[in-house]
């Protein structure tokens, strides 16, 4: 009987550890929304990792708009919706921080869903899929 309920007990304990573990993994992040209702965060090229992605291939969505490493406070401006396929002028200041001049490109956002997008910019085309911050490396972190 002792062997018995040290079982069920060792079992109760595991069970509230696991417990204790998926609370602890809860995601504290922005929920989707926003002008193309994704979720808000870093997003990178489908084929490159979340750990160490070259500049080129990190997208910020902040829910105004989709920036780069190299511009900010963009804001885009939907003009057509058809379905999940916004078509946009986004306005953007060219530079990563600091000052730097305005200038507003046209482009087009399938939304596939909440976590991944196809962004279409003239005839460039790359779809993006979101990174979770655990994912990300220290300087991506707290971005947002």
């Amino acid at each position: 009987m002792k062997h018995r309920l040290f079982t069920i007990a060792a079992g109760l304990a595991l069970a509230c550890g696991s417990v204790a573990v998926a609370q602890a993994s809860v995601d504290t992040s922005p929920k989707p929304g926003g002008v193309y209702r994704l979720k808000p965060g870093i997003y990178v090229a489908r084929d490159i990792g979340c750990a160490a992605p070259p500049n080129a291939a990190i997208r910020l969505y902040d829910g105004k708009g989709i920036g780069t490493a190299h511009t900010s406070a963009c804001k885009a401006k939907v003009r057509k919706r058809r379905g999940n396929t916004y078509t946009a002028d986004q306005s953007c200041i060219d530079a990563g921080s600091g000052p730097g001049p305005r200038f507003v490109q046209r482009q087009q956002v399938v939304v596939r869903d909440a976590l991944t997008f196809t962004q279409v910019i003239g005839k460039n085309r790359t779809t993006y899929r979101y990174c979770p911050v655990s994912e990300l490396p220290p300087g991506l972190r707290n971005v947002l």
